[in-house]
């Protein structure tokens, strides 16, 4: 099952650098920020080069195209609505900010750890990353937009109603 795993990943990394080097930009599914977008000129593009680790954009960006709608969750605790993202946390090592917003509100920055490139995990969530989640008050959240940008500054931007990402 393992083995089976690693081949089916090795093929979308595959096929991302494909089109990287065909065509000399992101794949036509990958939707630019609609608002204006986030201020790119505050990152340094990364090289792109495989590396087996899920270091890049190159790497991660066929992973989080794939998943998608696992990249946030909402979950009734405590008297809270919490916003995870702990999903885009695990391919961070990918990526340079995520930005997102509750309810159509202004898309923020939202916290994203370094990536611990110098350990065996580079996208382990460590007790001192912090936590994968932000607060809001209870049933208060409706919907939730999520851009990531990755670190060879192409974005990507998803939205999600309550229902379809709530942890039961």
């Amino acid at each position: 099952m393992k083995t089976g795993v690693l081949a089916i990943l090795a093929a979308m990394i595959a096929a991302s650098m494909a089109v990287a080097q065909d065509s000399g930009e992101a794949p036509p599914d990958y939707e630019a920020s609609s608002d204006g977008g986030p201020n790119l000129s505050q990152y340094t593009a990364e090289p792109q080069v495989q590396t087996g680790r899920f270091l890049t954009a190159l790497e991660v960006k066929p992973i989080l195209g794939a998943t998608r709608a696992n990249w946030v969750a909402v979950r009734e605790w405590d008297g809270k609505d919490l916003v995870y993202v702990t999903h885009l946390w695990s391919w961070r090592c990918g990526l340079v900010a995520i930005r997102g917003a509750v309810n159509g509100g202004a898309l923020e920055d939202w916290p994203l750890p370094a990536c611990h490139d110098e350990t065996a995990q580079p996208n382990a969530v460590l007790s001192e990353d912090g936590l994968p989640y932000l607060s809001y008050p209870l049933k208060s959240v409706e919907t939730v937009t999520v851009e990531v940008i990755y670190d060879d500054l192409t974005t990507e931007k998803a939205s999600f109603n309550r229902l379809g990402v709530l942890i039961p």
